[in-house]
């Protein structure tokens, strides 16, 4: 009732009064429409106790309830358009298991039988226990997987209490212009949930909570939908067919705009539309700036399908596969070394001569394979990435004898996670040696010159570069963990995310020690990270001498435009000011200077 009251209003019989709402960006682009509310079954849940005569058939309708939605994701995943991104496959596994898992299945079956509570009171009461334990724990990924919990539960609610969500038909097309489509409001939404959207006039959401690598915000940016979350208190004090803007780049929500403000992002809107358009003439020129040098521009996937819109958008190659994404979602079943190998040559195969970095696998404490692991009490900082693979020697061995074995279909480079000690690099090597000895004992074909590389992603690894070029065939910067790990911030946490900051002087000096101990030593480095796709960020990084961007492909355009427009030698001298500089105001307006040079 507090949040309705502080909603602001004209007086009577004036129009709704607008208002706006920040948030955390997580998908570019600007959506204008009106606001679909999808209510909380938790909010129409009631509380009693159920006689004992009453326990059994209650068990009974919870078990239904969690067998149709077994039967529900199914479903989805069967129907899953061609078109839809890859991620939301893996999202609806995931899904599968939380719904298996004991601690879902049938921990609220012993509260009901035990506290004769009814079944959605017994559902919410061990949700609430698990979210509480995931409140605990500091990791960014891990706090994301306590969404997925209460979305499997939401939906279970929902075949309870009859109350699924029905939306509205398509709009028509044609007619008119501005013809108003829906952006969803809602506290949470679900990735499997956002299937039945594409079908729709679906063209944005807003959500109270989440985060930049929540499972519904990176479905958001694979479809390009504009989307802001983290919005407090957005479902309460948005209602029903109110006019919404999404800025989507700027993170905000405006609600009942005046026509002014309107018709202004509607130009924004349209502006954007044409400068998309003809991006797409750039596909095929080079990434070469003003003065004549060349970048290489290289796109970041998940799976050997995303390599279709990496060669549409024109890269150079792929700059970061991520293994683990054939690694969730399969129950704790690991891929063997052959279903590994195919999917990698399936990759390289794509990408048609063009290099393909493969990350090896980033799991662990944060990512448990088993969804019954315990998990560490700090994750973050756990057994996690190259520590785990190093733990568990025969899973890592069946990596890159996989990634290995691809090699002899293209070029390949191998990226190794979180390194931080000079032993764990010997002893990656060691592991690629042997698992190159192996295959010549089986007569295997693979490249004996696969180039193998780090990723600079631990403050303590740009700390220690000259044990890394010296040992290693090139670099990579994760600037989504560095920077975390530098400020100590979790970006995830919207009451935190203002703090974390890619400007910030202790980050820079890191990112421009990384490249120029790659180039005096005459190795490739590279940013991988979200920071090589932020086209207010690219001319700071080719002043600091970063020849390599590999990004998502949908940036990868926007990014060559500003290079092609970009003078070394006017933005370098520039650069060189910001780097003396520890004043966060004095670099953010240098850096926006530097974009219009």
């Amino acid at each position: 009732m507090g949040a309705e009251r502080s909603r602001p209003r004209f007086p009577a019989g004036q129009p709704m009064a607008s208002f706006t709402l920040h948030g955390i960006p997580v998908s570019r682009g600007i959506a204008i429409g009106r606001a679909h509310l999808l209510a909380p079954a938790a909010l129409d849940v009631k509380h009693y106790l159920v006689a004992e005569e009453q326990v059994e058939a209650e068990v009974s309708r919870l078990q239904h309830a969690l067998a149709a939605v077994h039967k529900e994701l199914q479903t989805l995943w069967n129907e899953l358009p061609k078109d839809a991104p890859t991620e939301l496959g893996a999202f609806i596994d995931v899904h599968a298991l939380i719904l298996s898992d004991p601690m879902i299945s049938e921990a609220p079956l012993d509260i009901i039988r035990t506290r004769h509570y009814n079944a959605e009171w017994a559902l919410l009461t061990q949700i609430d226990e698990l979210s509480a334990q995931f409140d605990e724990i500091e990791d960014p990924y891990l706090r994301e997987r306590k969404a997925d919990i209460q979305q499997v539960a939401e939906r279970v609610l929902k075949v309870m209490l009859g109350t699924e969500q029905i939306l509205p038909a398509a709009a028509p097309t044609g007619g008119d212009e501005f013809q108003p489509q829906m952006i969803i409001v809602a506290h949470d939404i679900s990735p499997a949930d956002m299937l039945q959207f594409r079908d729709r006039s679906f063209i944005g959401f807003v959500t109270d909570v989440g985060g930049q690598n929540s499972h519904t915000a990176i479905v958001a940016r694979s479809l390009d939908i504009p989307a802001t979350v983290g919005v407090s208190g957005a479902s309460t004090l948005v209602e029903q067919d109110d006019w919404l803007i999404i800025d989507g780049d700027a993170g905000v929500v405006i609600a009942n705009p005046s026509a002014l403000i309107l018709n202004q992002y509607r130009e924004r809107q349209s502006a954007a539309a044409r400068a998309r358009k003809k991006l797409q003439k750039l596909k095929k020129t080079p990434a070469i700036t003003k003065d004549g040098t060349e970048i290489t521009l290289l796109a970041n996937i998940e799976l050997p399908d995303d390599c279709q819109a990496a060669m549409e958008a024109g890269a150079n190659g792929v700059g970061l596969f991520r293994s683990e994404f054939l690694f969730m979602g399969r129950n704790s079943k690991i891929p063997s070394e052959d279903e590994q190998f195919e999917q990698y040559k399936k990759a390289v195969v794509a990408m048609k001569g063009r290099p393909v970095t493969i990350r090896t696998l980033d799991i662990g404490a944060d990512k448990p394979l088993d969804q019954g692991e315990q998990t560490a009490l700090n994750p973050a900082l756990g057994l996690r990435a190259i520590r785990y693979c190093l733990a568990e020697p025969q899973i890592f061995l069946a990596q890159l004898r996989a990634i290995l074995r691809a090699s002899a279909f293209g070029k390949v480079r191998i990226l190794v996670p979180m390194l931080a000690h000079a032993f764990e690099i010997d002893q990656t090597l060691a592991m690629v040696a042997q698992a190159k000895a192996e295959l010549r004992e089986q007569h295997i074909k693979f490249d004996d010159d696969v180039d193998v590389g780090a990723m600079i992603e631990i403050p303590a690894a740009a700390l220690a570069l000259p044990m890394f070029v010296k040992r290693m065939d090139f670099l990579s910067i994760g600037t989504n963990d560095l920077i975390q790990y530098t400020l100590a911030i979790d970006r995830v946490d919207y009451e935190v995310a203002h703090l974390y900051n890619p400007l910030h002087p202790a980050v820079l000096q890191l990112i421009s020690m990384t490249i120029a101990a790659g180039h005096k030593a005459g190795i490739d480095v590279a940013v991988c990270g979200e920071m090589a796709g932020d086209v207010k960020l690219t001319r700071l990084l080719l002043g600091m001498g970063l020849r390599e961007f590999s990004m998502h492909p949908a940036q990868l355009l926007s990014v060559k435009q500003e290079i092609l427009n970009s003078d070394l030698a006017r933005i370098m001298p520039q650069t060189r000011k910001i780097m003396r500089s520890m004043e966060p105001n004095v670099i953010a307006d240098a850096v926006e200077q530097l974009q219009l040079m």
